[in-house]
């Protein structure tokens, strides 16, 4: 009965979000975790004040993809509205109006690069709008940007998945090292395959084939640096692979190498070209935000320390709700919430929001408008008005999750969690990559989701006498590709792209390829563990 309703919320979810007359996730999701809260009181028999308490701190959780959805919303209609996407599609078909091309550089090595600096489902969110801007349909844009955005997710944000992610299970830096290396194989293996799979859904496999060449190329530009550098290095794969592979594929494209129309003469210059000067100013807010981005995450510089400071400015106490902590870095802490032990941080400067995103937005208007104050308020009015359903969407969101994951040993992940090592036992290293994946389809995060399963993965290693660094590579790639069809990252495209009642039709496209993902992950197990 314990797993029958652990499982029941998610497949009741998934049920409504999929069904032929889907609900919409702002409908779903709550209803979804009111069922949840009322079987953790019930069945569970869970204190009341640590599940209201978890209500509590699912909501403060969601502010942080709230923000971050926010910002990304707001850089964009800036950039809609100066024409500053209308300048960035101009380039791109002056580099080659090849679709296969376009997708490459924007849907594989952007979102690469954006994945290394941030995370946060953002690389989706800022990649899909340029594809539309690009003429391509907003449904199948937010499908391959979700699917892209998964091999280089193991080392986002500066490799956190890989050095927090795992690191809390004292691992020496030597095994976290090789762990690393395992999930990048894993993910460089499945890089071979899953982009082609992606790139069918928004042109013929026709077009794939004649552009084979230049889409491995692209591919291999990325990956190839991708694990090298993961042999060495916890932090850097996906940045220095994003980075490495964008230059590559910008030259590949400028001179039509393994492009269908490569032996044709490269097309003259006219007034389609854009003059680097023009591209760099109407960009601006996109390069300013990626530069910040980059710059505040790598602890070398400086600023990442001084944006998470967690030293104490305000400490008030809010009666029996919570102690409110505010750090220097404005870092806003609720701690022992309804007097438990549960607590819950926004970190307002460091996630990707007010710094860069709003302040990149405001100063495209102020550059490019001349500070045209119709325009700074239409923009944030358009804004507000898309994200107002996506905040109910999200808060049901996390707090369906944190009411997934307390309860210690009852806890409904780690209920699944056993009952999938209990039924294929020996098989496990085939079926640890899907762990993985369920962690980041519930927290929408592989840090969280190495978090949650990774010492589950190392109890489950060691009685099975199975390569410890090897099964948690695999929890970490399973992370990885359960962003394809993570809610919170699936909500962030959404609503980026003003779609709606989308959520369910973009998770049955982009299950396939996350199942293909996992076998490949699983072929790769029996040559690791």
């Amino acid at each position: 009965m314990s797993v029958f309703l652990s499982i029941l919320p998610i497949a009741l979810l998934i049920f409504l979000m999929v069904k032929k007359n889907p609900w919409p996730s702002f409908a779903a999701l709550p209803f979804c975790a009111a069922l949840l809260y009322f079987i953790k009181l019930i069945y569970f028999k869970s204190s009341p004040e640590i599940v209201n308490a978890t209500v509590i701190k699912g909501f403060i959780a969601a502010y942080t993809p709230i923000l971050v959805i926010f910002g990304a919303i707001l850089l964009f209609k800036v950039m809609r509205n100066t024409g500053g996407l209308e300048v960035i599609s101009r380039w791109l078909n002056s580099i080659a109006d090849n679709k296969v091309a376009q997708l490459m550089i924007i849907g594989w090595c952007f979102v690469f690069i954006i994945e290394g600096a941030s995370g946060f489902g953002v690389p989706a969110a800022l990649a899909a709008p340029v594809l539309v801007g690009l003429g391509f349909k907003p449904v199948r844009a937010a499908v391959l940007c979700l699917i892209m955005d998964s091999f280089p997710v193991s080392f986002g944000t500066v490799g956190i998945p890989t050095w927090f992610g795992l690191g809390q299970l004292g691992l020496t830096h030597q095994e976290l090292l090789q762990a690393g290396f395992y999930t990048a194989v894993v993910n460089g293996v499945a890089a071979l395959v899953v982009p082609v799979i992606a790139l069918m859904f928004l042109v013929s496999l026709k077009e794939i084939k004649k552009n084979l060449i230049f889409i491995y190329l692209s591919i291999l530009s990325c990956i190839v640096p991708f694990v090298i550098i993961a042999k060495f290095s916890y932090e850097f794969p996906t940045i220095i692979g994003g980075l490495i592979g964008f230059s590559i594929t910008i030259f590949l494209a400028k001179k039509r190498i393994g492009l269908s129309d490569a032996g044709e003469p490269v097309r003259r210059k006219d007034n389609n070209e854009v003059p680097f000067k023009t591209l760099a100013k109407y960009s601006f807010p996109l390069w300013g935000s990626i530069l910040i981005l980059i710059i505040t995450r790598i602890q070398q510089f400086g600023f990442y320390d001084m944006l998470t400071s967690t030293k104490t400015w305000v400490s008030v106490q809010l009666g029996n709700f919570c102690h409110l902590i505010i750090s220097d870095s404005l870092i806003l802490t609720a701690k022992n919430i309804f007097n438990t032990h549960l607590a819950e941080s926004l970190k307002l400067l460091f996630i990707p929001s007010i710094f860069p995103f709003l302040i990149f937005a405001v100063l495209g208007i102020l550059i490019l408008k001349r500070g045209d104050m119709k325009l700074i308020k239409s923009t944030f009015y358009e804004s507000l008005l898309q994200i107002k359903l996506p905040i109910i969407t999200l808060m049901a969101a996390l707090v369906f999750v944190d009411l997934m994951m307390i309860g210690g040993d009852n806890a409904c992940t780690n209920i699944i969690g056993r009952s999938l090592a209990n039924l294929v036992g020996d098989y496990w290293s085939y079926c640890a990559a899907f762990l993985g994946a369920i962690g980041a389809f519930f927290s929408g995060s592989n840090t969280v989701s190495n978090l949650m399963f990774g010492g589950i993965q190392m109890s489950i290693a060691q009685q099975l006498n199975l390569s410890q660094n090897a099964v948690l590579a695999l929890q970490s790639a399973g992370g990885a590709f359960g962003n394809m069809v993570c809610i919170n990252n699936i909500v962030a495209v959404c609503v980026v792209l003003g779609l709606t009642k989308a959520e369910g039709k973009i998770i049955k496209k982009t299950f396939i390829p996350m199942f293909v993902y996992g076998i490949i992950a699983a072929v790769v197990a029996f040559f690791i563990t």
